[in-house]
């Protein structure tokens, strides 16, 4: 039996390629897929983007409609 040791990890720092160092980011939701969703950090000093996260769902989600 595998146990799961951690659920996700969010990054606090990363490279800024307009800042040219490692810079605090800000995450956000960018869209909500049908496998999960995506994230995109951005800088918080220029605005830039800096990286983009997919977290996956688990169990089975259906779209509903009328």
């Amino acid at each position: 039996m595998k146990r799961e040791t951690y659920r996700d990890f969010d990054a606090t720092e990363l490279l800024c390629p307009s800042c040219k160092r490692a810079v605090p980011v800000r995450k956000r939701l960018l869209l909500i897929l049908s496998n999960g969703d995506k994230y995109d950090y951005s800088c918080v000093f220029c605005g830039t983007s800096v990286g983009d996260k997919i977290v996956m769902q688990k169990g089975n989600f259906s779209i509903l409609t009328k």
